[in-house]
């Protein structure tokens, strides 16, 4: 009897102590937001790749914090590169008290939600949206671990007139919030550089048929075409170019268009060995640990990466990396600690300026070479 009581308390123990190690473990949630639908879903999809790459590598590192071990998770949302479903999934991260969130991908997406994500107290950073409107608020949630289009329209000027020479240059954008913005600064640089802009059309992030300003581009004989959007419209229009015997003239474009996938989607047009494109970033090969760090996704997610997903793989570990500096996962305690971050990342050193920009942003411009995007620099 005695035997048997000593085993019933033991066990009572053990459920005891097994209850009290389940309260030790705190669930803490990163959210991810990118367009999972609709023909930017393969941007989307490498940027979750990158936050459900830095979930699991936090997992494997047992990490405390206010005395109680971390179990990290992703919630994953979709907001299809529209800003008023990009308001939404912000409002949706909110209401589930997310402790951080990673993105988004779009400039139009990541402005709006930018304010959701102040009111509620949220952090959130974005290794993709390159409007430089994003930090003019000045909210204290928002930061950037990626050079904006204020380096990278003005980089592309700059090539095109020092080192191509160009003389005539016409500029197409999509409208959005992204193509608008880093077409007009690649335009007002080009004319500080004595580039005449000979046209500026426009059209639509859900275009596919760009022949009649193409056409009326034409007629302009410019040197190059410089246009301000993403590679699902990037790709039809170098086939066009192709179509209209424009096949010598340079393509530029900022990192929307600076994917591998622009090769599938041009189908291999000759106008692809003209581009010339731009990223907010160092090349994986130049990057601190980017070799590296491509082994384990390639090995992870085959022949899914495009740009970004080394940004959004840092940009969640440096909110681990808050947190951590804090011993807090309360967004009111740990988002002070963002904006002294001194965190030696996979795609750089990362610090900020007081608006939430990166400190020393450097950029990439890459050409197509038998089909394959290369670095220049």
């Amino acid at each position: 009897m005695q035997l048997k009581m000593s085993l019933v308390a033991v066990a009572a123990l053990a459920t005891v102590s097994g209850l009290a190690f389940a309260q030790d473990v705190q669930v803490v949630k990163i959210g991810s937001v990118a367009p999972m639908s609709g023909p930017q879903a393969h941007y989307g999809k490498d940027n979750e790749n990158g936050v459900r790459m830095a979930v699991a590598d936090l997992n494997k590192q047992n990490i405390v914090i206010g005395g109680k071990k971390i179990k990290w998770e992703m919630q994953s949302e979709d907001d299809a590169a529209d800003p008023k479903q990009g308001t939404a999934a912000a409002q949706k991260l909110c209401d589930a008290k997310v402790n951080g969130v990673v993105g988004h991908l779009n400039s139009g997406t990541t402005i709006p939600a930018s304010k959701v994500y102040n009111d509620c107290g949220i952090p959130h950073v974005t290794g993709a949206a390159t409007n430089p409107d994003l930090t003019k608020p000045g909210y204290k949630t928002t930061y950037r671990i990626i050079a904006n289009d204020n380096a990278l329209g003005a980089g592309l000027a700059f090539y095109a007139a020092d080192a191509l020479k160009l003389k005539k240059v016409a500029v197409i954008d999509d409208r959005t919030a992204y193509g608008q913005g880093v077409a007009d600064i690649f335009e007002r640089t080009a004319k500080s550089k004595g580039i005449q802009v000979v046209d500026r059309q426009f059209t639509t992030d859900k275009a596919t048929d760009f022949m009649a300003i193409l056409t009326a581009i034409k007629a302009k004989a410019p040197d190059a075409v410089f246009y301000g959007g993403m590679d699902a419209q990037g790709g039809p229009m170098l086939r066009q170019l192709e179509q209209l015997g424009m096949s010598n003239v340079k393509f530029f474009g900022g990192d929307g268009i600076c994917t591998q996938k622009l090769s599938e989607l041009a189908a291999n047009s000759k106008v692809l060995n003209n581009v010339v494109c731009a990223d907010g970033g160092s090349s994986i090969q130049k990057m601190p640990g980017g070799i590296e760090w491509k082994k384990r996704y390639d090995a992870e997610f085959p022949n899914q990466f495009q740009i970004y997903s080394p940004y959004t793989y840092d940009a969640a570990m440096l909110l681990a990396d808050a947190m951590k500096r804090a011993n807090s996962v309360d967004p009111k305690v740990y988002t002070p600690k963002l904006v002294e971050s001194n965190y030696k990342g996979v795609t750089s050193l990362i610090q900020f300026q007081p608006t939430g920009e990166m400190k020393n942003p450097t950029i990439t411009l890459s050409v197509y070479k038998n089909g394959q995007k290369t670095a220049l620099n």
